[in-house]
């Protein structure tokens, strides 16, 4: 199994400190975050790990290396300019000739890897996403109505649910046909083209923990997780 790591954002959320580190390089407890990503990968059976690097990337070739020290092997790509978060797969073209994951370098999950590849192989489609639910509070009343104006609901201040990605897809080659090349392309203009084309791409629902790192709260939740010894991919 191939996996693609996306470690070339900038981490602006994170600034200061990514001033001097790439958000895959920010640490969790003992350890950075891609480390314990590439770890959490070895242990789900993927042997061969891709690396998209930009800004900083210099100092992630230096940290994991050819990846021999967890028994895998690791490259890189770098980008000249940012590619958005699926343009970068223009770059591996020729790599990337089987099932392979595609997920972000600065997340810390308790998905289960395994199940979401079996589900991907059981449906058969060229896309699946992870989603997770995610809450979102209102803070004003909120009205539905039919076309003509007249009031059918009101609900005060609800909060509303979304199932919102997480950042982690199991992907065919077939889905690199439809990535310009050179160009950026973002996640969200493969989706659009996707459904416009009537392409099926299927989501596999996670009910656990998600923590995007480059959010400052998820960090800090993270570090007292890590604290207390029960962060998520250290364990599964």
């Amino acid at each position: 199994m191939k996996a693609v790591i996306q470690a070339g954002g900038r981490g602006t959320r994170l600034k200061p400190y990514t001033l001097i580190l790439p958000k895959p390089m920010m640490p969790v407890g003992e350890l950075p975050v891609i480390e314990i990503l590439l770890r959490w990968l070895r242990r789900n059976g993927v042997h061969e790990v891709h690396v998209t690097t930009g800004y900083l990337g210099h100092l992630l070739r230096v940290l994991c290396g050819d990846g021999s020290r967890w028994d895998m092997r690791i490259d890189y790509t770098e980008e000249k300019e940012p590619l958005g978060t699926v343009g970068a797969l223009d770059l591996l073209r020729d790599r990337l000739d089987e099932t392979f994951l595609v997920l972000n370098g600065d997340m810390i999950t308790d998905l289960d890897l395994r199940a979401m590849l079996r589900f991907h192989g059981e449906h058969g489609d060229a896309l699946t996403i992870a989603v997770t639910e995610t809450l979102v509070p209102v803070n004003m009343g909120v009205f539905e109505y039919e076309k003509n104006g007249l009031v059918s609901e009101f609900r005060e201040k609800p909060t509303l649910s979304y199932s919102a990605n997480m950042g982690i897809y199991c992907m065919e080659p077939e889905i690199l046909d439809l990535i310009p090349k050179g160009v950026p392309y973002g996640f969200d203009d493969l989706m659009y083209r996707m459904l416009d084309e009537a392409r099926p791409a299927r989501v596999y629902r996670h009910v656990g923990q998600f923590m995007d790192i480059g959010r400052p709260e998820d960090f800090a939740r993270a570090q007292e997780l890590a604290e207390r010894g029960e962060l998520p991919m250290q364990s599964h």
